[in-house]
């Protein structure tokens, strides 16, 4: 008779030879903590809920790794009629079109008009259970493989940031505030790397003029905030100046490593020796230590690329979004496709 084996006896098994054997480890070591002095089920209860949406969340955007991703966050009030909704549709559809997949919180209203825009090839929602209010929209609810439930909104909100090449925020309430705060916090901070935040509003409406107003009249000017954090965003009146903004960030920047004590900047072609002496010079506030200097570095695709690599002063993010703005804005010769990788493959970490 066959003696059944237990789900430890197969995780032993299964981490044979895993490159992330290591850390799997230390997970199930923190688990083991845990377990020594808890007995609460409500505890074990979030513990579970939090892995199975980390789960469900890797299986989902496994397969999408490879396309940039425009996030779109508003609220779930907005009716049909009104001028946001078809703005954010517009959006979505262009976004679609120029090659970009399409993430909103799988609601009604914005969130609706995105996924009806991008249509089921290239829409994403990232529902979370509510008692009210959230209900997955039809245009979402239909697409094979691309609505993902979550339990909780740390989860997802983990998902929005870790998975999104762009954010476009629209006009909201109370959840839309929360996911723009939370978004330039972790911007901010340094603890997701750079990319666009736009602010969206249709051509008459004043909604982020007058957040603006707010956030320069108080924040700043009370020196709550940096100067330089205002360049964490952009402001868009329209879908074509929201897509031409995403897509002006990405020109020559390609993307950023921010772990360690050295922050790459990976580029789609080398600088000329002259621009990065002068973007010593222009930037010299941003730079710890040291001096900014060019290289060579892999992308989380193994790719070789370009790079500016400097120790940045964590505290002067929006200084480093200037920074972004600097390169994108160079008159330089880039490759005929900046999506279309090179071919220089980074030699593979050892197996531990």
């Amino acid at each position: 008779m066959a003696i059944e084996r237990s789900p430890l006896d197969a995780l032993a098994d299964a981490l044979e030879g895993h490159p992330q054997r290591r850390s799997i480890e230390r997970s199930v070591v923190q688990l083991l903590e845990i377990a020594r002095t808890s007995r609460d089920a409500d505890e074990w209860r979030l513990i579970t809920g939090a892995l199975a949406d980390i789960r469900d969340g890797f299986n989902v955007f496994a397969p999408h790794r490879q396309t940039r991703k425009v996030t779109v966050f508003g609220s779930a009030r907005t009716q049909s009629a009104e001028p946001a909704y078809a703005l954010a549709e517009e959006l979505a559809r262009e976004a679609a079109r120029r090659g970009f997949e399409v993430m909103t919180g799988a609601g009604g209203g914005v969130m609706e008009a995105a996924n009806r825009g991008a249509g089921c090839e290239s829409s994403i929602g990232l529902n979370v259970d509510l008692p009210f209010e959230q209900h997955a929209n039809r245009y979402v609810n239909a697409c094979d493989g691309r609505l993902l439930h979550f339990r909780y909104f740390f989860t997802r909100k983990l998902f929005f940031l870790r998975e999104s090449d762009a954010l476009v925020v629209m006009p909201g309430g109370f959840g839309t505030f929360d996911e723009l705060f939370e978004s330039l916090t972790l911007i901010q901070t340094g603890r997701t790397p750079p990319i666009p935040l736009v602010l969206l509003a249709p051509e008459d409406d004043s909604f982020w003029s007058d957040w603006l107003k707010t956030i320069d009249g108080t924040l700043q000017d009370r020196a709550l905030i940096s100067s330089e954090d205002t360049s964490l965003f952009k402001q868009a009146r329209s879908a074509a100046e929201a897509l031409e903004q995403i897509s002006r960030f990405y020109r020559v920047f390609h993307g950023a490593q921010l772990a360690g004590e050295q922050t790459e900047l990976l580029l789609h072609c080398p600088l000329p020796a002259a621009t990065v002496a002068e973007l010593n010079q222009r930037f010299d506030l941003l730079v710890d230590e040291g001096n900014i200097s060019q290289g060579e570095s892999c992308d989380p695709n193994g790719i070789l690329r370009p790079c500016l690599r400097f120790q940045l002063d964590r505290r002067k993010v929006g200084l480093l979004y200037q920074l972004i703005d600097a390169l994108n804005g160079l008159p330089l010769e880039l490759p005929p496709s900046i999506e279309q990788p090179g071919q220089r493959l980074c030699s593979l970490p050892p197996t531990p």
